[in-house]
C-alpha cells in the first residue's frame, strides 16, 4: 500500500514537473532593461500576439518570413518562381527547399543552433521568460554613433548567444550581434513603425561575417497573425 502511494506522489510531481513553465535565467539588471524594452515597443499588446508575417525585399529580391511567437517557428521565402530557396525550422528540424539549396557553412550541431536562436530572437523570445528557456547577463552601457546603449547576452536553451543592444534615449532595439569577437555579425534594427499597438523595424541591415557588402532588408507591411504550425515543417510527400 505505501509502494502505491509513493508510486502516485512521484507520478504527480513529474506531472507538475513537466507542466511548469519555462525558466529564465536572467543576471542582475537583466529584466530591468528588457522589461523598458518591451514597454517601448507595445507594451501589455504583446500578449496578444501569436506571431507575424513580413513582407518586402532583401538585396533586391523577394522576401517574406513567417514567426511563431509562441512555439518554436520560423520560415523565410527568398527570392522568386523558380529562383525561389524556402527555409523552415520547426523546434526539432532545419530543413530548405529545393532540397538541392547548397546549405550553409557548419557542421549539423552548429546550423541547428543557429536555427534555434534564430527562432528565439525574431519571436521575440526576451519579452516572455515564461516561455523559453534562457540565461542573461548584463554587459553595461556602451556608446556607439553618438548614442548610449544598454547591452545584454541573452543565450536560449540549445541555441547560440547573442548581444542585444537597446538604445537608452527610446528603449527600442538598435542592433544584435552573434559569433563573439571572431568574425562577428551584427543587424541593426531601423525605421520602427506602428503596427496594430507594437511598434516594429521595418529596415533590417546585415553586416559582418565575411560579407563583401551589407545585407538590406526592407519590409513592405507586416501582418499579426496566428501562423499555422504546418508550414515550418517540411511538407510531406503525397502518396502514390
Amino acid at each position: 500500500m505505501s509502494f502505491r502511494r509513493a508510486l502516485a506522489a512521484l507520478t504527480v510531481l513529474l506531472a507538475l514537473a513537466l507542466a511548469l513553465p519555462a525558466s529564465a535565467q536572467h543576471g542582475a539588471g537583466v529584466q530591468q532593461v528588457l522589461q523598458r524594452a518591451r514597454a517601448a515597443s507595445g507594451g501589455a499588446a504583446w500578449n496578444a500576439v501569436r506571431g507575424y508575417h513580413e513582407v518586402g525585399t532583401e538585396n533586391g529580391r523577394p522576401y517574406e518570413r513567417w514567426v511563431d511567437l509562441v512555439r518554436w517557428g520560423e520560415r523565410i521565402e527568398n527570392g522568386a518562381a523558380t529562383a525561389e530557396v524556402v527555409q523552415g525550422y520547426n523546434g526539432f528540424g532545419l530543413w530548405w527547399l529545393p532540397l538541392s539549396t547548397p546549405r550553409p557553412p557548419g557542421t549539423d550541431t552548429e546550423l541547428m543552433r543557429r536555427a534555434r536562436s534564430d527562432a528565439y530572437f525574431a519571436a521575440y523570445g526576451y519579452y516572455f521568460p515564461g516561455r523559453f528557456d534562457v540565461r542573461s547577463s548584463r554587459l553595461g552601457v556602451r556608446p556607439s554613433g553618438g548614442r548610449d546603449y544598454d547591452v545584454v547576452r541573452i543565450q536560449p536553451a540549445g541555441g547560440e548567444p547573442r548581444e542585444l543592444w537597446f538604445e537608452r534615449a527610446t528603449g527600442r532595439l538598435g542592433r544584435m550581434v552573434e559569433g563573439g569577437s571572431n568574425q562577428p555579425k551584427t543587424t541593426e534594427f531601423a525605421d520602427y513603425r506602428k503596427v496594430g499597438r507594437l511598434m516594429l523595424p521595418f529596415q533590417v541591415t546585415i553586416y559582418g561575417q565575411g560579407r563583401a557588402r551589407p545585407d538590406e532588408r526592407r519590409l513592405e507591411r507586416i501582418e499579426l497573425v496566428s501562423p499555422d504550425r504546418a508550414m515550418f515543417s517540411l511538407p510531406r510527400v503525397p502518396a502514390p
